[in-house]
């Protein structure tokens, strides 16, 4: 009898099951694009092993969705199709995803559009939606599950919320090829646990542990990998490259026929090879950041308050050290942790609460709890203010020297 899945091994989940309908998406050039977009953008120059990509993690969002379905169908709650629309918005969510992954969307959302308008483009306007709607299932559902949009709220949360898949996912295939040892999530726990309340996504208060765990996780990997020092540096400089070059090349222009060519790599090559004397500074930073020849950082706070790391703000501070310093000002760089290129920045589809179930003699009991009021998380949250200085080697003494003038009291 002949087989109607693939099973793909992978060394996070061990093998992750693939149905006909889903390879064929999965094989249109679209998808395999993804292959070529590196899931961390700059952080393989810091942490070697880290060269995989949104293609294996979008897999890997697909398998913990369909777990998480799964446990709901056990409990009742979701049918055998919600657990197709879950597996097919999971493995489609970052479809969108531009070069360099979350730098791309620095640039874009200066354009006031996303990732998540691209992916739903992809879905409805390309044949992977054809493809969908002849296998069919609802493209439009599933466009809008993948982006957090449909009106079944406790669906998009599995995708892309508190207790999503996406989530579980990158922590734990971000700390297997960065080899940091901080990612360690239970997340079959997690998705066992999980359940519905007022059409929302819940859990179950003895797995409270297992998603205090994840968050203290996501801290780490933030601290270790996200906003490390040298990875940034690396980042700072592509985002320079991309904002200088965009208007020469339209990288943030959407069109599905020239999108499909969008890899780290295309980006790359394209400002290494051009001749154009409007992208002199472009093309040095791509060769610096090729060549790793990297910015270095003069100046490192922890905050107790966000304001300063607004981007009007850290305008203002690049200009006043620039003057201080007698550097010019595009030689200085701010960089903070609110920045939307960080992957740990919250999406807009993230709650900021969760909602805990609990069983006495025979009755549930539902509690809406602030995440910021659980002890590990708000233990932790005042050290993810950082603000930092990035400049180049040759005017690292005048730009540190100014800058700790300047900031030496922030607070």
């Amino acid at each position: 009898m002949k087989k109607n899945y693939l099973d793909i091994i992978d060394p996070i989940h061990d093998f992750i099951r693939v149905y006909e309908h889903e390879l064929s998406v999965i094989d249109n050039p679209i998808f395999q694009r993804l292959r070529r977009i590196r899931q961390l953008s700059g952080a393989h120059l810091t942490y070697p092993a880290a060269q995989h990509t949104r293609f294996e993690h979008s897999l890997g969002v697909m398998h913990i969705a369909s777990q998480a379905g799964h446990a709901l169908y056990e409990k009742g709650i979701v049918t055998t199709d919600d657990i197709e629309i879950l597996r097919l918005s999971g493995l489609l969510h970052d479809i969108g995803h531009g070069p360099f992954s979350h730098l791309f969307e620095e640039i874009i959302q200066e354009k006031k559009i996303s990732h998540e308008d691209f992916g739903k483009e992809i879905i409805l306007k390309s044949d992977i939606g054809d493809d969908l709607s002849k296998n069919g299932f609802n493209k439009k559902l599933i466009a809008k599950v993948a982006f957090g949009d449909s009106k079944f709220q406790y669906l998009n949360e599995i995708v892309s919320g508190t207790l999503s898949a996406d989530m579980m996912d990158y922590l734990q295939r971000d700390g297997y090829f960065t080899g940091a040892e901080h990612a360690k999530i239970d997340h079959k726990r997690i998705t066992q646990s999980l359940d519905i309340h007022k059409k929302k996504l819940a859990l179950e208060r003895s797995a409270l542990y297992s998603f205090e765990s994840m968050m203290h996780s996501r801290y780490q990997m933030f601290k270790a990998v996200y906003f490390h020092k040298t990875v940034r540096a690396a980042e700072v400089m592509l985002l320079e490259a991309l904002r200088l070059s965009d208007d020469e090349f339209g990288f943030s222009t959407f069109n599905l026929n020239e999108f499909v060519n969008l890899t780290d790599e295309y980006v790359l090559s394209s400002l290494l090879s051009s001749k154009s004397s409007k992208l002199k500074r472009a093309r040095q930073f791509a060769l610096d950041y090729q060549n790793r020849k990297l910015l270095k950082c003069v100046f490192e706070r922890i905050l107790t308050s966000r304001t300063i790391l607004k981007k009007t703000r850290t305008d203002e501070l690049r200009t006043t050290i620039s003057k201080k310093s007698k550097v010019p000002e595009n030689e200085i760089f701010v960089d903070s942790s609110v920045t939307p290129s960080i992957p740990l920045a919250p999406s807009k589809n993230e709650s900021k609460s969760i909602i805990l179930i609990s069983n006495e003699n025979g009755k549930s009991f539902a509690k809406e709890m602030p995440i910021s009021e659980i002890p590990v998380v708000s233990a932790i949250s005042g050290f993810m203010n950082i603000l930092r200085i990035y400049t180049h080697e040759k005017n690292r003494k005048k730009v540190e020297i100014a800058a700790k003038s300047i900031l030496g009291d922030l607070k």
